[in-house]
């Protein structure tokens, strides 16, 4: 097979990107590609509409290609990848769902004031819209706008930061349009995040020092940045693939400090508006669980403590706030700290949701914790996750939450095995299949 075809999935037009999906739809049901299917899921993979080296189409691939059963489109507050990745999935015949996520602040509750699951911030949450049917992208987009407006406001104040501290080293400034738009999909309706603006900074430096030692030398001696070992010998390395997100990382976890600002209320909007708006939608809310951090499995969180000293307290008062279910990520966190958020979750009776946010050209799309026994559940949260967006999408009743739901009497658990096995039912070239497959089950 021709590599560039597998490169078109990534090209800049949407309209190119879909063509070669569909293209390498048909090697794939041909049998001329083909991959070693796993059990494995992930529900969180970011796009170019967030940050990520990915467009949809790519990243939908790139799970394939993993061996996945399931791919999850979600970017920071946009939903613009989302029926690319569905579209892109369905020629792959790999199951999709899609989302968002968006921080919203905890002012009115329990735990106002409290350090939740958002470096750098108290008070604001990182909160995802699991499972959004795809009729109500428009809404959501809609919902988003005033969100993004504001963020763009205070990513052009950092970057204004960010020139004052550059302007003493010798190095050009940062243009907001040329420099920091230009490597995002804002035109396209995503999003612009802090690592858009750390991605943008690691080109000025590489322009200004080139890779390698005198790059290295430049960061610690002139910026202050201590690298850890590990990372040195990565940047030492000129001829590194992923050289411009190894740097990003340790910039995040260190420069970023100096230069940010806080969010405000228009950003990270009150839970009490994102909970009413997320069910009207049919979508799942979903607290993010964080956990305290302690050695970051990824190198760009510095280690800090989050929800785990009031976790008891915090529970509850999600439940009461209008949460359906906890959201994490097992490679993040210790057995310990995953046991006790599950515990709580059947406690409170929350639908446990999975995914690994994957952001950098380093990261593998593979996640095989999940298929251990203490995590193997999640694998049949995500096919009733699947199959709750699919049927939400047909019916809204047939939502998985949903009051008029014929299974609404059941506990969740049960609802979950129902809805998982429908999703399994599903034939994943020809999503649509699984009406029928509902159907067949009785709902």
């Amino acid at each position: 097979m021709d590599s560039s075809l597998i490169e078109q999935l990534n090209d800049p037009s949407r309209a190119k990107r879909l063509a070669a999906a569909r293209e390498v739809g048909g090697l794939i049901q041909s049998g001329e590609l083909q991959t070693e299917r796993k059990q494995e899921v992930n529900n969180h993979v970011h796009t170019r509409y967030s940050f990520s080296p990915y467009y949809p189409a790519m990243a939908g691939f790139k799970a394939w290609e993993a061996g996945l059963t399931t791919v999850g489109c979600i970017d920071h507050d946009s939903v613009s990848g989302g029926q690319e990745m569905i579209d892109a999935s369905a020629c792959f015949g790999i199951a999709s769902t899609i989302g968002c996520e968006v921080r919203v602040n905890a002012d009115g509750t329990a735990v106002e004031g409290r350090k939740l699951n958002n470096p750098n911030t108290v008070n604001n949450a990182y909160v995802v819209i699991h499972g959004l049917p795809p009729r109500q992208i428009d809404k959501a987009r809609e919902y988003l706008r005033p969100i993004a407006k504001a963020r763009g406001l205070r990513n052009r104040k950092m970057v204004e930061a960010f020139n004052q501290r550059l302007a003493t080293l010798g190095i050009q400034s940062l243009d907001y349009e040329n420099d920091v738009e230009a490597v995002s999909e804002v035109r396209d309706g995503g999003s612009i995040t802090e690592r858009h603006l750390l991605y943008a900074l690691v080109l000025k430096l590489i322009a200004h020092c080139g890779k390698g030692e005198p790059l290295v030398h430049f960061v610690e001696s002139e910026l202050s940045v201590e690298i850890p070992d590990k990372i040195r010998a990565l940047l030492a390395d000129a001829a590194n693939p992923h050289y411009e997100y190894d740097l990003l990382g340790i910039l995040k976890s260190t420069f970023l400090d100096d230069v940010f600002i806080q969010p405000d209320n228009e950003e990270c909007i009150s839970v009490y508006d994102f909970i009413p708006f997320v069910l009207s939608i049919g979508a799942i809310p979903a607290y993010a669980y964080l956990g305290d951090v302690r050695g970051s499995a990824t190198g760009d969180k510095k280690d800090e403590k989050f929800e785990d000293d009031y976790l008891d307290e915090l529970m509850p008062e999600l439940k009461r706030i209008g949460f359906q279910a906890i959201t994490y990520m097992p490679p993040r966190n210790s057995l310990g700290q995953l046991v006790r958020v599950q515990e709580l979750c059947r406690e409170y009776d929350f639908m446990e949701i999975t995914g690994v946010d994957i952001n950098s050209s380093r990261q593998s799309f593979n996640c095989p914790i999940i298929t251990e026994p203490a995590f193997v559940h999640l694998i049949d949260s995500t096919w009733a996750l699947i199959a709750h967006e699919k049927l939400a999408n047909h019916d809204e009743t047939l939502g998985l939450f949903h009051q008029g739901n014929p299974l609404a009497a059941k506990p969740l658990g049960e609802r979950i095995a129902v809805y998982a096995d429908i999703g399994r039912r599903m034939d994943c070239f020809h999503p649509d299949s699984i009406v029928a497959a509902a159907e067949e089950l009785g709902l």
